[in-house]
Formats: structure tokens, C-alpha cells, sequence
């Protein structure tokens, strides 16, 4: 048989030890090959191990203690004999040096010794609390301090209930009421601020009599309202006047002064420590602006009505009462609802300020005894605290004047106030203003109808030089006026 040749160095590596021709080493033992090599014998096991797992002393069988069969012959007569049987366990190994045995159980005809064990002594209360270190009379007095001790916290608990008891007996809550949020300068809040300071006023003169509004615009006790609301008790010495405030006191009142052509007068009532309205600027308003009637319509004390700016220098006349002469001023048209029994009464802005007082409405009723339309008139509070002044410092008051009378013209070629008569020796008559002459302008301000006329000049003080503007035969020409007193 052909073989290939073999490496060398592999044959070193996998090749059979020297002397070994087959494929195991049969001549090989431990014994041998340990004598064979010249190597030594394993070290004998240490003391504690050999005392631990050695043979028992006296026992020289060199193999390990076999069960006695079943003839009850020891297994050292026999060593060839295998540990185990068919009736063993098949899968124990036999070359095993331990040894299987039965479960460490009595048997059957063995029965376990019944004989009580001795009891011992119970331990006694202080053995088991304190191991016989606490005297009896010290237990004892132990005891008595903790029944002192539960007593008194007893007590006091006793005592903190009873005071409890008087702190948190029967207890009435009254149930708050659910409150409306009125926010800083809502309609609501200036009524509550104004109504203090505007008053009812009640005219009775024989069998008749009448009713208005007024306000307080001074601490002295000094109330402002329409002339046409007194006018009866300034014809009638024997009338009398009442002032009607919003907490129900009623206080009796004089005439301090009135300016028929302003329809303004001023009343003075003795009361003390009055509530006073704030006093604001018609100046300041526009169109536009909310504005706020309080007053007493058809004697409706305190009434809320509320409303808008709707124009602002709007010239309006009246007739004046009972042979007084007309009445004109430059009025703040509004559409808050204005009705009979509001006049004097107070017109406020956003703010609760005072910027008019009320005194006409436009309405379409017969004989003028219908409602508000939403066209009412109140004189603005600047003209009203200068002739109120007035009043109160003189008792009268002085206007302006121009010393002619007129009436409104439109035509083609001119709109104003048309001269109807010029009084001899007057202001018109002296800067040569004649009868048919058109105003248009006094100073700075354009003059449209008659009524405007008389406003525009009472705009100025009594005395001074005002430039006119006229219009005579189409020709228009300036001249300047030194106003007279009316």
C-alpha cells in the first residue's frame, strides 16, 4: 500500500509516544509511571482532613464499609462482590465509593419515648419588665405615679372640651348675599357719587305750585336750578320752597339771585356739612361723549337717565315765563331722555363731573306737554358757574349787549341775523350799524340766526371791543363794537 509521506513536525506533534505501538498505552499506571519516571508519591492528606473523612481507629480494611447482604456476611470477605443487585438501584454506578441507604425514619414496631420534659419556672411580671432589678414597693409606687398622671391629663382634657364647647356651641351664620360687581366709573357707581348732590325742588305758592332739580355746588348749602322752576316764588313773597335730599330730608330754601335771559337761578337751603357735586368742564366736551342726567322727572326723585354728547354751542331760545324776557343761550344738545322735572337738575360727564345744567327739551306734543325725543338742552356748566357767581356775590347779573334787535335771514347771498331796530346811543348805533345791516361774524365766531347773535356777543365782557362783521346792500364790512350792558 502506497502512503504519502508525513511531516516531520506534524508527527512530533501527533504522533505516538515513544514505546507505544497501539493506540492506547496499556503498560501505563499511575503507580508505574510515577516509580517509572523516578517522580514522587502523592503527599499524604492533611491532619484535619484525614481526622474528618479517614477510616475509624482500629479498622484495617483497605476498602470502603459495604452493607451486610442479605446473609448478614461483611462485604470485606468478599471484595470482588459488586455493591449493588438486581433488586437495587439499576442506575447507581457501581464503582461508587459512597453508599445509598434507606430515608432516617423510626420503623414501624419502633415507637418514640413519651416521657414529659420537666417544666420550668413562669416568670413573674417585674422578671419580665424589668429582670428583677425593681423592687415591689418601687413597682408599686411606679403604678401610682401613672394613675396620677392619666388622672390629671383626665382633667385637662375634661377642661379643654367644656371651654370648646362654649367657643364652638350653637353658631347662626348669616348667608352673604350674592354682590352685583359695579365697576370704578360705570353708570351705577356715578349715580351712587351724583345723587347725593342733586336735590328735588318743590315750589308751593297758594293753591298752586311746581317741581324741579337742583344741585349743590357749594358747602354753604348754595343750589343751583332753572329760573322758570322758582319763577312763582320770585312773583309771590308767600310762596314757599323745598328742598327734597336723597336720604328724605327736607330743608326750606331762599332765592340767593336769578338771570332770567340764562333761565339759570340760585337757591340757598340751611343744612350742614351738604354733599357737593364736583364741578367739570363743558370746554372739554365733544360730540360723542357719554354724559348723564340726574333729576326728578314729573317728581320721580333721583332718576338715571343716560346718554350722549349730541352737539355742542347750539344757540336755542325760548319764551320767557309769566313776562320775562326770552330766553337764549349756547346750549349742549343731548339725547339723554330729558322730561318735565328735570330742569335743574345735573348733566354729568364720564367721570361724575358737573357739565350742565338741564332746561329744555324739544318735543311734538300739543301745547308742549310732551316727552323727551331725545332732543334735550342743558346750559353749559362754564356759563353756569360765572353768572351763579354772580348771583350769589350781587344777587344779579349783567350781560353783554349789542343795542339792536334782530331776526335769522337767509338769502342767496347772506345768512345771519338781520338788524330790525338799533337803540339810540347804543354800542350798534355808535360804530354805525344801521337798520337792514346783516351780522355775520362778532369776534371770532360765525353768526348764522338771531339767537347766535346774542350768544356770540354775550361770549364777551361788558366794555370790550369786538370787531362785527355786516353785510350791507351785498357789501361786506367790518366795524368794531364796544359792548354795552344789557
Amino acid at each position: 500500500m502506497a502512503r504519502p509521506s508525513v511531516d516531520p513536525a506534524l508527527a512530533a506533534t501527533f504522533g505516538r509516544p515513544r514505546g507505544v505501538d497501539g493506540p492506547f498505552d496499556k503498560l501505563y499506571t499511575p503507580d508505574s509511571a510515577s516509580h517509572r519516571n523516578g517522580g514522587a508519591v502523592t503527599p499524604p492528606p492533611p491532619e484535619s482532613l484525614a481526622e474528618a473523612f479517614g477510616k475509624p481507629p482500629g479498622s484495617e480494611s483497605v476498602l470502603l464499609q459495604r452493607p451486610p447482604d442479605d446473609n448478614g456476611a461483611h462485604p470485606g470477605q468478599e471484595p470482588g462482590k459488586p455493591l449493588w443487585s438486581s433488586s437495587g438501584d439499576p442506575w447507581r454506578d457501581p464503582g461508587s465509593g459512597a453508599v445509598l441507604g434507606g430515608p432516617a425514619v423510626l420503623a414501624e414496631d419502633d415507637e418514640p419515648d413519651e416521657q414529659e420534659r420537666p417544666r420550668g419556672a413562669l416568670l413573674s411580671l417585674p422578671e419580665v419588665l424589668f429582670g428583677r432589678r425593681v423592687k415591689p414597693t418601687a413597682l408599686a409606687l411606679l403604678g401610682a405615679i401613672a394613675l396620677l398622671v392619666g388622672a390629671a391629663g383626665g382633667l385637662v382634657g375634661w377642661g379643654l372640651a367644656s371651654a370648646g364647647d362654649s367657643l364652638t356651641g350653637e353658631l347662626n351664620i348669616a348667608e352673604a348675599e350674592a354682590g352685583k360687581e359695579r365697576a370704578a366709573g360705570s353708570i351705577a357707581d356715578i349715580a351712587k357719587r351724583v345723587s347725593p348732590a342733586v336735590v328735588s325742588i318743590e315750589v308751593k305758592s297758594g293753591q298752586s305750585g311746581g317741581f324741579g332739580s337742583g344741585v349743590v355746588i357749594d358747602p354753604q348749602g348754595y343750589v343751583i336750578t332753572n329760573n322758570h322752576v322758582v319763577s312763582q316764588a320770585t312773583r309771590d313773597e308767600q310762596a314757599e320752597i323745598t328742598a327734597v335730599f336723597i336720604d328724605g330730608t327736607r330743608a326750606k330754601a331762599e332765592i340767593v339771585g336769578t338771570d332770567p335771559k340764562t333761565d339759570l337761578a340760585v337757591i340757598k337751603v340751611n343744612v350742614s356739612n351738604p354733599v357737593v357735586i364736583e364741578i367739570g368742564k363743558s370746554s372739554d366736551l365733544a360730540p360723542g361723549d357719554a354724559v348723564i342726567a340726574v333729576g326728578s322727572p314729573f317728581g320721580l326723585e333721583n332718576t338715571v337717565t343716560e346718554g350722549i354728547v349730541s352737539a355742542l354751542d347750539r344757540p336755542v331760545t325760548a319764551p320767557g315765563e309769566n313776562g320775562d324776557p326770552p330766553v337764549t343761550y349756547d346750549a349742549i344738545q343731548t339725547d339723554a331722555a330729558i322730561n318735565p322735572g328735570n330742569s335743574g337738575g345735573a348733566l354729568v360727564d364720564s367721570t361724575g363731573a358737573l357739565v350742565g345744567i338741564n332746561s329744555l327739551i324739544r318735543t311734538v306734543g300739543t301745547g308742549g306737554e310732551g316727552g323727551s325725543i331725545g332732543l334735550g338742552f342743558a346750559i353749559p356748566v362754564d356759563q353756569a358757574m360765572r353768572i351763579s357767581e354772580a348771583l350769589v356775590r350781587d344777587g344779579k347779573v349783567n350781560h353783554a349787549d349789542l343795542g339792536v334787535n334782530a331776526s335769522s335771514v337767509a338769502a342767496n347771498t347772506s345768512e345771519g341775523a338781520q338788524i330790525q331796530n338799533v337803540v339810540d346811543g347804543g354800542p350798534a348805533a355808535n360804530a354805525g350799524i344801521k337798520e337792514g345791516d346783516v351780522i355775520t361774524k362778532v369776534g371770532d365766531r360765525q353768526v348764522r340766526n338771531a339767537a347766535e347773535l346774542t350768544v356770540a356777543v354775550r361770549e364777551h365782557d361788558i366794555g370790550e371791543v369786538v370787531p362785527v362783521r355786516v353785510v350791507r346792500n351785498g357789501r361786506p364790512l367790518t366795524v368794531d363794537v364796544t359792548l354795552g350792558s344789557d
